[in-house]
C-alpha cells in the first residue's frame, strides 16, 4: 500500500474508456464504501448514499441511458444512443454518490452538498490505495431528473457524480497543476 502522502500527491483520473478489469473485490468495495462514509458530516445527518453498479447492472443502467437520450434527442444517430448504452459499461464499477439534503436548522444544504463530494473523493482515495483508477465523472446523467428518478432518486436528492474504478491500461501523465503562488493568498 502507498503511502498516504505520496498517494495524495500523484492521484491522477484515467477515463473510463481506458479502464479495464478486475474491478474490486466484494471486501474492497465495502472498503472503499465505509471509507467513503467517514467523512466531515455536520449534525450527523448522512446527506449522501451510495449507488453501485456492477455486472449486468451497468448493463441494465445503460439501457435506461440510451431510452431516455433517444426520446429527450429525436435527432440522435444510432452511434450516439449506443454511446449512452454503453456509458457504464467501459469501468467494471460504477458508484453513483447521491447527494440527499434535509432542510435543518443549523446545517445549511451547502454543507450537506459539500459532505457528499468529501465522501466521493474519499471513494477515489480508497480506490486508488487498493491500486485502482478512478474518475469522477458528471455529464448529462447526473443532472436529468428522469434518470434520477429511474434510478431510485427522491426529490431531495442529487447526484453528485459517478465515479468509474477499474484497472488502467496504460500509464498515467500528470496535467500542469497551478502553482501555488496562484491560488494561495495569505491574510
Amino acid at each position: 500500500m502507498p503511502d498516504a502522502l505520496e498517494l495524495l500527491k500523484t492521484r491522477r483520473s484515467l477515463k473510463p474508456i481506458e479502464m479495464t478489469g478486475p474491478g474490486p473485490s466484494a471486501a474492497e468495495l465495502d472498503t472503499i464504501l465505509t471509507i467513503g462514509s467517514r467523512v466531515p458530516d455536520h449534525g450527523k445527518l448522512s446527506p449522501w448514499r451510495f449507488i453501485v453498479f456492477e455486472g449486468d447492472g451497468r448493463t441494465r443502467a445503460g439501457e435506461i441511458f440510451a431510452k431516455l437520450f433517444a426520446q429527450k434527442n429525436p435527432q440522435a444517430t444510432p452511434d450516439q444512443v449506443e454511446k449512452e448504452r454503453t456509458r457504464f459499461s467501459q469501468a467494471p464499477l460504477v458508484i453513483a454518490v447521491v447527494s440527499k439534503t434535509v432542510e435543518h436548522f443549523k446545517v445549511p444544504a451547502w454543507e450537506q452538498e459539500l459532505s457528499a463530494g468529501a465522501a466521493a473523493m474519499n471513494i477515489i482515495h480508497a480506490a486508488t490505495a487498493l491500486g485502482y483508477v478512478c474518475d469522477w465523472v458528471t455529464g448529462w446523467l447526473a443532472f436529468d431528473r428522469d434518470v434520477m428518478n429511474a434510478l431510485g432518486l427522491a426529490p431531495n436528492e442529487k447526484i453528485a457524480g459517478f465515479i468509474h474504478i477499474g484497472k488502467a491500461t496504460r500509464t498515467i501523465e500528470d496535467r500542469p497543476r497551478p502553482p501555488l503562488n496562484e491560488i494561495v493568498t495569505r491574510f
